[in-house]
């Protein structure tokens, strides 16, 4: 009998351990994805700005260019 309460106190350790674990990986999988958010919106706010830019810039009206990403679109659909 005294292998069997031994083997059941490793299980509750083991299974203590492991929720520790899932605890501290979740946490850090919620850093990440944090991180990662962070970082596309700082990729999307840059693309916003060059395409933007490159609007003003160019000697083609507003609606000229929105005619044109639009045709564009339409025709690879």
């Amino acid at each position: 009998m005294r292998k069997r309460a031994t083997s059941d106190e490793t299980l509750e350790q083991k299974i203590v351990k492991a929720q520790e674990k899932v605890v501290r990986t979740a946490a850090a999988h919620e850093k990440a994805v944090d991180e990662l958010q962070i970082l596309l919106d700082k990729r999307d706010a840059k693309r916003k700005e060059e395409v933007w830019e490159a609007i003003v810039n160019s000697p083609r009206s507003y609606e000229d260019i929105l005619k044109m990403i639009r045709n564009e679109l339409t025709d690879e659909d």
